[in-house]
């Protein structure tokens, strides 16, 4: 027994009141009383966590079994802890524990026995894969963990236990290898973390606003997954991992603007194929963002660069319109913005019936009514497609919305106005950082070495070096040092 002197006191029923007046007038908390040989005890519990089953199995019947016993340690062997903390008891009943308490026994004695809701281990709808593992992470923070430890089986695995929000109390671990991890950013992360000062904290999602460097970007600083390779990939990358209860996400961090659009697929196929579909995937972010915006410097300030073939067709889908191609470009950005929306809040039976009518019957019918040209309707929808190619929905939304001030930037000074915004574009990922890390990396800073997978995915045998923005800051002058003293 503890000599740390006790919250308790040895008669029981006064504690089962001091627990009553902690916890209020709550329909669901419950108390059941045993009378043993030996001892007077009661078991207090909120049913909305607790199965009564287990209750049931764990310490009424191995208590009736085991009549002759005198100790509650001795009779219930299962998930028994004990404390003398009035204030670990009340946290640990809110959390889920059966609260024993003894007459005559200062200690109190927790069971654990909450009720398991946890769904099957499937594949993200968000994140599907040709070739390669079909699992994906789960609302249940252990049994993500339980993923990630039997797909790394090294002692240098750490895991760290948080509780964030006051009210809430919402479980979070952050995950890193202690041989790998660069060790100013495990303390930053720990920093950022110890900083949160909320009262309610729903997923790492929501806790991603909080500890990202700039918060005004449009440019996700932390990648998000669900598939337990990807984290651990990123893990053996020297990168942080956050995961939290309650959610089926991991919060990667630092975050790269490459890393986005690397996909499993890459890597579970041959690299010319992974090196092929890469390059698709970064040509998509390009299209994406300029094709509306070029169309509309086009069709406003330069006519002369459209073919001949092309020039008499295009200026007459044009005559007749009412709107500015702007207004045209707008108009039809945001009618695929509401049928995406639409289809991602209705049911999925009705989802695809929504996308068929607004890709089909609105696109047909803008068309016929000469609100909007042909040309500007096969605009938008190359654009639409090449923003869903990005494997990470954080990056899509920055996609979508960066293409709006290039639009108006193309309306106001044509290409030179596409000009200026990409050049703000760059300067703006130049700077970014992510936890201390370079955004832009292997760009800005450009390390030649590390282009090997960036635009293309090399062979395998040829990634044998893990990438400097999750290296540590001395390793990387160290080796930057000797690659100086090789070139001279």
């Amino acid at each position: 027994m503890s000599s740390t002197k006790s919250d308790f006191t040895l008669n029981y029923t006064q504690n089962l009141q001091m627990i009553y007046d902690e916890i209020g007038p709550t329909s669901d908390l419950r108390t059941r009383f045993i009378e043993h040989e030996k001892f007077q005890a009661a078991i207090v519990f909120l049913e909305t966590l607790i199965a009564e089953e287990k209750i049931e199995q764990t310490v009424l019947l191995p208590i009736t079994i085991h009549s002759s016993q005198s100790f509650v340690e001795s009779i219930i062997t299962s998930n028994l802890k004990s404390t003398v903390s009035f204030q670990k008891c009340i946290d640990s009943m809110i959390e889920g524990y059966a609260i024993i308490t003894i007459n005559n026994d200062e200690h109190v004695y927790l069971v654990g026995a909450s009720k398991g809701n946890n769904r099957t281990i499937t594949e993200p709808d968000n994140e599907k894969v040709l070739r390669g593992s079909h699992q994906g992470f789960i609302e249940d923070i252990h049994t993500n963990l339980q993923l990630i430890r039997q797909g790394i089986q090294d002692k240098n695995l750490m895991i760290n236990y948080y509780t964030i929000g006051k009210k809430t109390k919402s479980k979070i671990s952050m995950v890193y290898m202690k041989d790998i991890a660069q060790e100013e950013l495990v303390e930053e992360v720990k920093t950022r973390i110890d900083s949160i000062d909320v009262d309610m904290m729903f997923s790492p999602g929501y806790m991603s606003e909080f500890i990202e460097d700039t918060q005004w970007s449009p440019f996700p600083q932390i990648l998000i997954t669900e598939r337990p390779d990807r984290t651990i990939a990123h893990l053996m990358e020297g990168r942080v991992i956050i995961f939290g209860g309650g959610s089926p996400s991991a919060l990667i961090m630092p975050a790269n603007f490459f890393s986005f659009y690397q996909s499993p697929d890459d890597y579970n196929s041959r690299f010319l194929t992974g090196s092929f579909y890469r390059i698709i995937r970064l040509i998509s972010f390009v299209i994406a963002i300029t094709l509306p915006s070029i169309y509309i410097a086009t069709v406003s300030f330069h006519f002369e660069v459209i073919p001949e073939s092309l020039l008499l067709p295009v200026k007459g889908s044009l005559e007749n319109l009412p709107y500015p191609p702007l207004v045209e470009a707008l108009l039809m950005e945001l009618t695929i913005e509401l049928i995406r929306e639409a289809g991602i809040r209705l049911p999925s039976s009705i989802s695809a019936t929504i996308g068929i009518v607004g890709g089909l019957v609105i696109g047909d019918a803008v068309v016929a009514a000469g609100v909007v040209s042909t040309t500007m309707l096969i605009i938008v929808s190359l654009t639409a497609v090449s923003s869903y190619v990005v494997p990470s929905p954080e990056m899509n939304t920055a996609i979508r919305i960066l293409r709006f001030p290039l639009m108006i930037a193309a309306t106001v000074l044509g290409y030179l106005g596409i000009v200026f915004g990409l050049m703000i574009l760059l300067i703006h990922l130049c700077k970014l950082e992510a936890f201390n890390s370079p955004y832009f990396s292997p760009l800005a800073p450009f390390h030649w070495k590390e282009l090997k997978d960036t635009f293309i995915r090399a062979p395998i045998w040829k990634l044998n070096k893990r990438p400097s923005d999750a290296q540590p800051q001395q390793q990387t002058k160290e080796e930057n040092s000797r690659k100086w003293k090789q070139d001279e």
